[in-house]
């Protein structure tokens, strides 16, 4: 049974997920970049291949909302669509991740996360 902060959790990520693809619609960006970088953060995973560590360090670098904030003030401030537009979906992604009960990562296993524990 769903806890309640789990709940919690993902209903903020369904909230980003909708307010930026949202925003990504009404800036007209384009749909095949969002479809063609959608799950790029994702080859993060890749890190695992060498160990948990490093895996979970890169996953967690990649998949927190910090990187593409920054990202998204660099293109806001500089008047480029394309960090705009790049930073949308990568949090889109990160949103997606929450929303299916993917979280950061703990160096001890793959499925063990902030959220839960991944079945």
């Amino acid at each position: 049974m769903l806890k309640q902060p789990l709940i919690l959790l993902r209903l903020e990520a369904a909230v980003v997920l909708s307010a930026t693809v949202w925003g990504y619609a009404h800036m007209h960006f384009s749909w095949i970049l969002f479809a063609a970088l959608f799950f790029v953060p994702d080859l993060s995973m890749l890190g695992y291949t060498i160990n948990v560590g490093l895996g979970a360090s890169l996953y967690n670098l990649v998949h927190n909302y910090v990187l593409p904030a920054l990202v998204l003030a660099y293109g806001l401030t500089r008047g480029g669509s394309l960090p705009v537009a790049i930073a949308a979906i990568w949090i889109a992604h990160i949103a997606f991740d929450r929303l299916l009960g993917y979280g950061l990562k703990y160096p001890t296993h793959f499925k063990d996360t902030h959220m839960q524990r991944v079945a």
